[in-house]
């Protein structure tokens, strides 16, 4: 994993995740279990240990949007805690999870006290803030091709595993909210897909890419 992709947890250090462990509680949470209702006012901060969870988001015609997929290592819920606001999303447990859950003023007095977290913590918006950026610049022109190989190049660097010379992605979404987060239709992004496949770029199959041409995806996405 880059410095870039680093996540929350590795970025706390031995010291941080220790100091973070002894104010939380750790829980186990079953698949489907929500943790976060969009507009409430708690402000519970959770660190993924295993497992994922899904965001979204309700748009005003009462559409859920999937806003993004968090997993082991990563910060969850921090906004809440720091700007003392409703949430501005739902999180979902995908499968079986385990979570550290810390509560918002706890969390919020150890920014303060500790530089570690708080700059642990800097890093993961910087980063986000970042990749939300390039997500927009991706899907706000081109073709439906380079939108889909620009979001697989991005699985690929936050989820792949490489095989050799493939990349293997299990995917954490559905095809319809893989679609939502490109700003495509379902139908569009299949066939985005099915050209992929064609030209043997990749393969799909039951929740699962393997990228083989990971240079010409680069191309596509470019």
């Amino acid at each position: 994993m880059t410095a870039e992709n680093r996540r929350f947890w590795e970025l706390l250090g031995d010291t941080g995740r220790e100091t973070l462990t002894a104010l939380a509680e750790r829980r186990v949470v079953k698949q489907a279990q929500r943790l976060c209702a969009e507009g409430t006012r708690s402000s519970t901060v959770l660190v993924v240990l295993s497992g994922d969870v899904r965001i979204t988001s309700v748009t005003p015609d009462g559409r859920e949007v999937l806003l993004a997929v968090r997993g082991a290592g990563d910060l969850v819920g921090e906004l809440a805690a720091i700007n003392s606001r409703p949430r501005s999303a739902s999180v979902e447990a995908l499968g079986m999870l385990e979570v550290l859950e810390v509560p918002g003023h706890r969390f919020t007095a150890l920014c303060h006290r500790d530089p570690v977290v708080c700059w642990a913590v800097l890093r993961v918006t910087a980063d986000r803030l970042m990749h939300a950026d390039k997500h927009w610049q991706d899907v706000s022109g081109g073709s439906g091709l380079r939108r889909v190989a620009a979001q697989l190049v991005q699985l690929a660097l936050e989820r792949g595993v490489r095989r050799g010379d493939d990349v293997d992605i299990a995917v954490p979404a559905t095809q319809d909210e893989l679609a939502m987060t490109v700003a495509m239709s379902r139908t569009s992004w299949a066939r985005a897909t099915r050209d992929l496949r064609r030209q043997g770029v990749i393969s799909t199959g039951r929740r699962q890419v393997t990228i083989h041409r990971m240079a010409e995806l680069r191309r596509l996405a470019s």
